[in-house]
């Protein structure tokens, strides 16, 4: 049911990494539209976040979304002064997208899975978006952080910065493509209208960070926690042998998880997508009433 209220539909704030780096070519637009669709019959209106020729903007036209899916580059935070001086495109990160929506008044936001730290290795290896949760008083819905990261160790950072992590409807960390992953979540919200009710506290108290609302897959695609493991190990070791690191490590381990999983790796992720923005339109909804 479409919802409403004083004639203003609020906007939900949509990452748009997975259009450059995060799917395949021949899944990104549809699965930009089945998200902008589940927002729209939520109430609210999709704003997908971006920079277009070194402008960001925040609700790029479903139609210039096509252009952007040729554009192999994703923008963090610290990526942006750059982009918009050599006016470059790109697909904006958890990280970018929370911030150039929280600068446009936009409230709630919507991704897969949020980066975080990432496992092994002699250095430490931590994806920006958790600083930006840290700092930036905006609710974002997703499903955990991607599989591929070390995931107590992530959830011991959110800890850290003071990021509210709410399960909803779970008191487990979901795994991105599963909803399991052993980690307990104390705080557990059973709908929108209580998120963002505990959203609306935090802006109230002037907390500096994110409200993170995790919600599992969908269970008709989520993967079995345990076959998810088995891929994502398998993934890493072929990565550490073939020395892939950095900016490449992520979008080689999907990328491997999906072959190695037969795709139904790659069915669970555009799936909770659309969830996810399904569920972040209800609580904009939510908030606005």
């Amino acid at each position: 049911m479409r919802v409403e209220r004083r004639g203003v539909r609020p906007r939900v704030a949509l990452e748009t990494a997975f259009l450059t780096t995060g799917l395949p070519d021949d899944v990104r637009l549809s699965a930009a539209a089945s998200m902008a669709k589940a927002v729209r019959e939520a109430g609210a209106e999709p704003a997908f976040v971006g920079v277009l020729e070194g402008k960001p903007a925040v609700g790029i036209d479903e139609g210039a979304l096509e252009d952007l899916a040729q554009s192999a580059r994703k923008l963090s935070t610290r990526d942006l002064p750059l982009a918009m001086t050599r006016g470059e495109s790109g697909g904006s990160t958890v990280a970018a997208t929370l911030f150039l929506a929280h600068r446009e008044g936009v409230e709630v936001a919507a991704t897969g899975g949020i980066g975080g730290v990432h496992p092994g290795g002699t250095r430490f290896d931590e994806s920006a978006d958790l600083a930006e949760l840290g700092r930036t008083p905006i609710t974002l819905v997703c499903s955990g952080a991607k599989a591929i990261l070390d995931l107590p160790a992530t959830l011991e950072r959110l800890d850290t910065l003071s990021v509210t992590v709410l399960g909803y409807g779970t008191d487990e960390l979901p795994a991105f493509w599963s909803a399991e992953s052993g980690l307990p979540l104390k705080d557990v919200v059973e709908s929108a209208e209580e998120a963002a009710a505990v959203a609306r506290q935090a802006r109230a108290l002037g907390l500096p960070g994110a409200v993170l609302v995790c919600v599992p897959p969908p269970a008709e695609t989520a993967l079995p926690r345990e076959e998810s493991d088995r891929a994502v190990e398998r993934a890493l070791e072929e990565a550490q042998a073939l020395g892939i690191a950095g900016a490449a490590l992520t979008p080689f381990l999907l990328g491997r998880v999906a072959e190695i999983t037969e795709g139904r790796s790659l069915r669970a992720n555009v799936a909770l997508l659309e969830n996810n923005a399904a569920v972040a339109a209800e609580i904009a909804v939510a908030a606005a009433g």
